[in-house]
């Protein structure tokens, strides 16, 4: 059968996380979801989004109004139906590409095979043994998951014989070679300007090799690593001797992975741990719900909830099944069993999002081979949120309420404080989507007290489908914010929910201002950068609210929690910047096709926005050609850009458009290739005898242009649109009216300019040469005037107005990335570098976060649990921060780490601390009379922003004594020109105090109250 063609617009920001292969190979395969309640909609979601053929569900049973608890698609309206007919109608709207049918035959063998994957939630043990016998027989994978309250556990038998084809998901590392012995085994050593990142048991290919070219396209060969620079690959000392440069890089082997059935596994099963500090526990939870079943199977009823005589019964059944299981547990936790006896009918929407994104994924890895599965059991708890003392049966037995399934857990007095809690949900994407339909399951916010306020000031683009499933195709271009919050609403019409279009910044403080912050319980971050992710950090240490923090990246989750007074904040300890691409590797020396797509990426901006942008300013700004008289070294190229732009080669048609694109070729694939060998030859060697063109720098090789090159016509058909773009004349993509203008440019014969040079240095580590045009010299001030003499009046262009190329890679008809990847392409054949995609230069020239759905569950759900505990008000060390990577598969948690303490006498401080100052609007005087009276401190410095209020050294005489008796809102005034808002009360001063002996003291920042 023919392979479905791959909506690339939708599937995106999965793409990047699973490749072509492996959606192809999903979007061939059938998948069997049996149970259609929390857990089963949520991984049929997931699945769905994610893009699988089709998906055929099960459920004989009918919607009860307990099931609201943590379904989301089902309503009141919905009770008495069928769960897996209306499960199916919601969710054929996820994805036009996956078929969602109902399944109402028995789930016997000629049933089950038809599928390449089955999958149970919430069946009993006895169910998934008989359906699990049938599936390791006849080769069908199969995963089983469990969910009861806050404790969880999945399943995996994916047979015998499966072929996983990429066990973690990184991209393979490469490396620049610098030297390779002949002997036996051979040493590689690889350039020290960065690890190789090779672990020992790889296979690698190499490429470029001179001198040793057997090597080059060799089958991939493991290795053994003895350093960071360094691995051995064998006997090399047959091979001819290496001479200079070449690549490494490593290859992806295909590992077989066999797993036993689940009868088998329950003798002796294998784990992956879910949190490190559990893993005693793991035999006791999976044999804990092994009892419930059976207790269930027994009486015909779950145990139920605050119920010790039906606990009792479960810990009885645990050891009768654990002897008959080799004796699976020795030492039994009673208080565990207990617990998940208590929690036997609980449901909660939490524990389906993290269940329900990692069963899914292991769907995916079922269906496509991509990434290492579980083997085979997984269990997880979450039991540190629970109340220390068992609740009484009253409280927690059923309302006869949508929540019923979280008051078996949490009891009733909680659900009632859930719902009035006020909370800020910054972010309303991928994210935001996931955790508004778990606070809507929750019933977060849904009583008269409580609100959630939601802001997101972006619009829905259609590759935001394949993963914030809460919109549709149909609302493509509306506002994420209030789409966001309709859509749950429909799920839960009792929440409150306050929307905004607005980013949440130093300039929106007037709008989330004191009193909107002093109304919220706590913040959740549902944000993609980093800026702003420290900013509402900022906020929540100033108005000592918890924050709810977590990010993805592809099959990698995080989640961090901050606790006012508990622990350190998010900006503590934050990812080191980002690893910047020198100036000389962009402009002269590229090695890696990502040099050349951030030069591509440069290119566009210059080409397409600065000058249009400069233009603009030229004609509307009077004083832009003094402004720029006074920048050495840019002015001049700046005024000559505007020259071209507005006289010279200003376009009157596309035919105009086309030449310059053509030239524009000349200029950056031959010209600027042949100055550069020009000043550094191909025979240049170095002041200590070694080859310049060696090492890191790859010796360059002039294009010649040819029209029937489609990388070369690419090029010019983005760069000719783009310009006719700027100067708003209509383009053309009728390829043949291209070659015909083409054919009449006359191409200038270059010659080499003698007077440029480029200095090149070598790098402290001696591995990186960096060059940069040698410093400007002196203006020549003639040669100025001379071109400003050159430019138009800007009054002799009134209604001349250039439209600057703003970057949008998510439009594939606007040649924004159409240019970069010919242009990035192109550079690369210069340097012999394997060019990319444009699927690849996307990602990378548009900063691409990989994303997938089933990550994005189980993060959200992580977080609400964390938000259950800040509810209640646990200790420090109930608290969890979360790091996962479904691909490997990899759990940790850990508790969070306090915020340090500073001591001065009998106080203590930490960045939670502040020190108030509410006595109305006092004196300079005063204000620092209240520092020497309250703390013994003196006040040697206050500063109020950038501006300095006071300051022992430097105020003195007769401008002490000026200040001294201001009021210090009119100090920050008249000083540092703070304009205060009409409904601003505080101002944020930062003092700098010594003690009685002279040393400084470091004390908190001042809150102080003027109004």
């Amino acid at each position: 059968m023919e392979a479905m063609e791959i909506d690339e617009a939708l599937y995106s920001r999965q793409l990047y996380v699973l490749g072509h292969e492996a959606m192809r190979r999903m979007q061939a395969s059938n998948i069997l979801l049996s149970g259609c309640k929390g857990l089963g909609v949520e991984i049929g979601k997931n699945l769905a989004l994610a893009g699988v053929k089709s998906l055929s569900l099960y459920d004989p049973n009918p919607v009860e109004l307990a099931d609201l608890s943590s379904q989301f698609y089902f309503t009141e309206e919905d009770v008495g139906k069928n769960r897996a007919e209306v499960s199916a109608a919601r969710l054929r709207d996820l994805n036009p590409y996956v078929s969602i049918e109902v399944c109402k035959a028995e789930l016997d063998k000629d049933c089950l095979k038809q599928f390449k994957v089955v999958v149970l939630s919430d069946c009993s043990f006895e169910r998934a043994l008989q359906i699990n016998d049938i599936c390791h027989d006849i080769g069908v994978q199969f995963l089983f998951a469990q969910s009861k309250g806050v404790f969880g556990n999945v399943f995996v038998d994916f047979g015998k014989d499966f072929t996983v084809f990429d066990t973690n998901g990184e991209e393979p590392t490469s490396a620049m070679i610098s030297a390779i012995s002949s002997e036996n085994p051979g040493v590689v050593t690889t350039l020290d300007e960065a690890r190789h990142g090779l672990e020992s048991g790889d296979h690698v290919t190499f490429t470029e090799i001179q001198g040793m070219t057997e090597l080059n396209g060799c089958e991939p060969i493991r290795i053994e690593v003895t350093g960071p620079y360094t691995f051995t690959i064998g006997d090399t000392s047959k091979f001819s001797p290496y001479t200079t440069g070449g690549y490494v890089k490593q290859v992806k082997m295909p590992q077989k992975v066999s797993f036993k059935s689940m009868r088998e596994s329950l003798v002796e099963p294998e784990f992956v741990p879910s949190d490190f500090a559990k893993m005693d526990k793991q035999e006791q939870i999976m044999l804990g719900f092994y009892a419930l079943d059976e207790f269930a199977k027994q009486k015909g009823e779950a145990p139920r909830p605050g119920n010790m005589e039906h606990a009792k019964e479960v810990i009885k059944l645990a050891k009768e099944l654990s002897s008959k299981h080799n004796n699976l547990v020795s030492e039994f936790d009673e208080k565990l069993l207990t617990q998940m006896s208590l929690n036997a009918r609980g449901d909660l929407s939490p524990m389906a999002a993290v269940l329900g994104g990692i069963v899914a994924q292991e769907a995916l890895k079922a269906c496509s081979g991509k990434f290492m599965p579980i083997k085979q059991w997984f269990v997880y708890d979450v039991i540190e949120a629970l109340p220390e003392d068992y609740l009484p049966e009253d409280e927690v037995k059923a309302q006869g309420s949508r929540y019923d399934g979280q008051i078996a857990v949490f009891g009733k007095t909680f659900q009632d404080k859930i719902t009035n809690l006020n909370y800020f949900l910054v972010g309303a994407g991928a994210i935001g989507c996931e955790m508004l339909k778990n606070w809507a399951m929750m019933g977060l916010a849904s009583a008269p007290k409580g609100c959630i306020h939601i802001t997101d000031m972006d619009t829905i683009e259609k590759s935001n489908l394949n993963r914030q499933f809460l919109f549709r195709a149909t609302d493509i271009q509306k506002l994420k914010s209030t789409t966001a919050a309709e859509a749950v609403t429909r799920m839960n019409k009792d929440l409150n929910i306050k929307c905004y279009s607005t980013r949440v910044g130093p300039d929106t403080e007037e709008l989330f201002d004191d009193a909107f912050f002093e109304s919220l319980d706590g913040v959740c971050n549902a944000l993609d950068n980093v800026q702003a992710r420290l900013y509402v950090d900022q906020r929540c240490i100033y108005y000592q609210k918890p924050l709810l923090e977590s990010g993805t990246l592809g099959t990698k989750g995080n989640v961090q929690v901050v606790v006012p007074n508990l622990t350190e904040s998010y900006g503590s300890s934050r990812d080191p910047p980002e690893k910047s691409i020198p100036i000389c590797t962009l402009k002269n020396f590229p090695n890696a096709i990502e040099h050349t797509i951030q030069w591509a990426r440069d290119e566009f901006e210059g080409l397409f926005k600065q000058a249009a942008e400069d233009a603009n300013t030229y004609l509307s700004d009077s004083e832009y050609v003094s402004k720029l008289k006074k920048q050495p070294g840019t002015g001049l190229s700046t005024l000559e850009i505007l020259r071209d732009n507005l006289v010279a080669k200003k376009p009157k048609s596309m035919t105009d458009c086309i030449v310059w694109a053509r030239l524009k070729f000349e200029e950056l694939f031959v010209n600027n290739i042949k100055q550069l060998l020009f000043n550094f030859p191909l025979d240049m060697v170095t002041a200590g005898g070694t080859p310049f063109w060696s090492g890191p720098k790859r010796a360059p090789t002039p294009l010649s242009f040819d029209q029937e090159n489609q990388l070369h016509l690419d090029f010019v058909i983005a760069a000719a649109n783009l310009r006719a773009g700027v100067f708003g004349i209509e383009g053309t993509r009728d390829v043949a009216a291209i070659k015909a203008a083409l054919g009449d440019v006359m191409v200038p014969e270059f010659t080499p300019q003698k007077g440029i040079k480029i200095q090149v240095k070598k790098a402290v580590n001696e591995a990186e040469a960096q060059s940069d045009q040698s410093a400007p010299q002196d203006l020549d001030e003639a040669e100025l005037n001379r071109v400003i003499s050159q430019l138009p009046k800007p009054e002799d262009l009134k209604g001349l107005k250039l439209n600057p190329m703003e970057f949008e890679k998510d439009d594939d008809t606007n040649f924004h990335i159409d240019f970069i990847t010919a242009c990035s392409n192109l550079r690369a054949t210069n340097y012999n570098i394997t060019n990319a995609d444009k699927h690849q230069t996307k990602f990378i020239a548009g900063k691409i976060i990989p994303a997938i759905a089933t990550t994005t569950a189980m993060v959200t759900g992580f977080v609400c649990f964390e938000l259950y505990k800040l509810a209640r008000g646990v200790k420090l060390e109930q608290y969890k921060n979360a790091f996962a990577n479904l691909a490997l598969p990899l759990f940790t948690f850990s508790e969070p780490i306090a915020a340090p303490v500073r001591k001065f006498k009998d106080q203590s401080w930490s960045l939670w601390s502040r020190i108030d100052i509410d006595q109305g609007d006092i004196s300079l005087q005063e204000f620092i009379d209240f520092f020497q009276k309250n703390m013994d401190l003196e006040v040697s410095m206050i500063s109020c922003g950038v501006s300095i209020l006071y300051s022992s050294f430097m105020t003195t005489g007769k401008k002490k004594q000026e200040r001294m008796p201001m009021k210090m809102s009119e100090l920050a005034k008249s000083i540092a020109k703070i304009e205060f808002g009409p409904k601003q009360k505080y101002m944020v001063l930062e003092v700098c105090c010594s003690d009685e002996d002279g040393e400084d003291v470091e004390t908190p920042y001042v809150r102080y109250k003027f109004r």
